[in-house]
């Protein structure tokens, strides 16, 4: 493969999945996934199922989504992902909890269309449970965002879900963030395959991101399938109003951000087909470079700025190593790269709690514990010690949510 066509390829590689994409740690690989009791079929998606410890039906049934990506959610890999750090769904089966995997066949698709899964689930749950007790129903990252839809929905529509809590793992329901830097890169890569820029345009990613880029006319807004998506939550309530609500958040709650300055290069990529490209840590105001694009092949050269915006690559958030994985694939295909800054907030903890927006640097800075509670658009929240990675799956964050769970 020569140099030329290697970098090109890089288009190949799309952002990380969440409940892998923390940063690399000595903890060992969990075992493969055991095979579940049950897999049904559902309206754009499917479920596994596993019963409680020595249980042998539904009982005390725990519903939780996958989150988005590229292609069809893979829950062997999930199951995996929640048996790492702490054994999440394990713990859950042990407490006599049937846990339901909900992936979707399209994880990029829309999350209302996504919804449909989510919805036929609770209401299979429904059916076929054994007891008594409240669905727990939530997902991770817009894996809540899809339930959250779901329930509102069926409330709506006058159907009983059953659900006595609601909860979210890392969601971005103030909205998510991945660096203009890197959006505006991932159509300056040339080639039709470009898995990359295409996950960054999905429904998915136009419906959560809190700014979105247009590559078509370089416009840098909340994209009109944010602003559908939202609407139609809207009609529904917002939430759902009969099940208590609850999330966590992976980034800390103490307004500490990441520790790089704005402006500061993130990579420096060189290569035969991308020399002198640069993308930098986001900072505030107005005409603010975040990248320096360059390109031989076809030959082209854009600088990408933004106006109004807060430094949202270090803000404490759920985090994402979206620059490492970058400049690894971007080296296996003949690029050199100087890479300064791996990590970078994907979810920030004001976003995940549903405490403030992201427009301001008050807001996104804000000491979350110092703020009153009930300014939180949910129940009960509570946030990481330490900013760790987006989804990840730790003792503090998963026992919250167990302790928590309906009688």
């Amino acid at each position: 493969m020569s140099g030329q066509q290697g970098e090109q390829d890089i288009g190949r590689a799309a952002l990380p999945d969440p409940l892998t994409s923390a940063p690399r740690s000595p903890v060992p690989a969990p075992a493969p996934a055991p095979r579940p009791d049950e897999k049904w079929d559902l309206p754009d998606g499917f479920a596994w199922v596993y019963y409680a410890e020595n249980g042998s039906d539904i009982t005390k049934p725990v519903i939780m989504a996958d989150a988005s990506g590229l292609g069809r959610s893979d829950l062997g890999r999930l199951h995996r992902g929640l048996e790492t750090g702490f054994p999440f769904l394990s713990g859950l089966r042990h407490r006599g909890r049937t846990v339901i995997l909900l992936g979707f066949d399209e994880r990029s698709a829309s999350l209302m269309d996504n919804a449909n899964a989510a919805i036929t689930a609770v209401q299979r749950t429904i059916a076929e449970q054994r007891d008594h007790t409240r669905l727990t129903v939530g997902g991770f990252g817009t894996g809540g965002l899809v339930t959250r839809y779901a329930l509102a929905k069926l409330e709506h529509t006058g159907a009983d879900h059953c659900t006595g809590l609601y909860f979210s793992y890392d969601s971005p329901h103030r909205g998510g963030v991945v660096p203009l830097a890197l959006q505006a890169f991932a159509h300056f890569i040339p080639g039709p395959e470009n898995d990359l820029a295409r996950q960054l345009n999905s429904p998915a990613a136009r419906q959560t991101l809190w700014r979105h880029y247009d590559a078509g006319t370089g416009a840098v807004r909340p994209d009109p399938e944010r602003e559908k998506f939202l609407d139609a939550l809207g009609r529904f309530g917002h939430w759902p109003q009969l099940p208590r609500t609850i999330a966590v958040a992976n980034g800390a709650g103490d307004g500490r951000g990441l520790p790089f300055p704005p402006g500061d290069l993130a990579l420096k990529i060189n290569g035969p087909v991308f020399p002198g490209t640069a993308l930098y840590i986001q900072g505030a105001g107005d005409g603010v470079r975040v990248a320096d694009l360059k390109r031989l092949l076809p030959p082209a050269a854009q600088r990408i700025t933004t106006d109004g915006f807060p430094e949202l690559d270090g803000a404490p958030g759920g985090t994402l190593d979206t620059y490492r994985l970058l400049a690894e694939r971007l080296g296996a295909h003949g690029a050199e790269t100087d890479l300064h800054h791996p990590t970078v907030c994907a979810v920030p903890s004001v976003s995940a709690v549903a405490i403030r927006d992201l427009d301001r640097h008050d807001d996104l800075y804000a000491d979350i514990g110092g703020l009153p509670p009930e300014q939180s658009e949910l129940d009960e929240f509570h946030c990481s010690a330490t900013n760790t990675g987006h989804t990840a799956i730790t003792r503090e964050l998963c026992t919250w949510i167990m302790d928590r769970l309906p009688a």
